[in-house]
């Protein structure tokens, strides 16, 4: 089975464009480190504290920092302080929209993972809880066919300069 993805117009003469305004590199620069994704994972599981990210992401409290410092500075996530009962006031974290939107990064990740790396079957498991079954990341159309890679066709896209258009613009070879 062929899974590589089809290149057409200006993207079909590969030696003839970059990939240097690749949209992967840029989402890689954000959210792409392991201790980046891992606190991800923690935030949508419900963790909103410096300390519980630190020690359920299995990072150093300097890495912890960091990244939770990267993640708020690029928008994923917001800091907003809260105060319990006879305490100072702290900051916790919560994703915004633009960090929940990684959530299907997240997902496909961990089928990935369940499907090649987990011999003895998902640690945990994504269900809908509206009817109890499973949940798959998958690609899909606007018109809701599911695709496979071999289905797909990579187009130079309106993001790029000028320059960057006609040598194949942001869609680039790593997209």
């Amino acid at each position: 089975m062929d899974h590589t993805l089809q290149l057409t117009g200006l993207l079909r003469a590969r030696d003839a464009w970059s990939a240097d305004a690749c949209s992967i590199r840029r989402a890689l620069e954000v959210a792409g480190t392991r201790s980046a994704l891992l606190i991800l994972r923690e935030a949508f599981y419900g963790t909103t504290r410096f300390d519980d990210f630190a020690a359920r992401a299995q990072v150093s409290e300097p890495v912890a920092a960091a990244r939770l410092r990267e993640l708020v500075e690029h928008g994923l996530l917001e800091r907003e302080p809260y105060r319990e009962p006879g305490q100072r006031t702290r900051m916790r974290y919560k994703l915004t929209d633009c960090g929940a939107e990684l959530f299907p990064v997240l997902a496909a990740l961990m089928q990935w993972g369940d499907r090649w790396l987990a011999p003895a079957g998902p640690p945990v498991e994504l269900r809908h809880h509206d009817c109890d079954q499973p949940v798959r990341a998958e690609l899909r159309c606007d018109s809701g066919h599911q695709l496979a890679v071999a289905d797909l066709e990579l187009i130079a896209g309106p993001g790029g300069t000028r320059a960057g258009a006609q040598a194949g613009g942001r869609s680039g070879g790593d997209n």
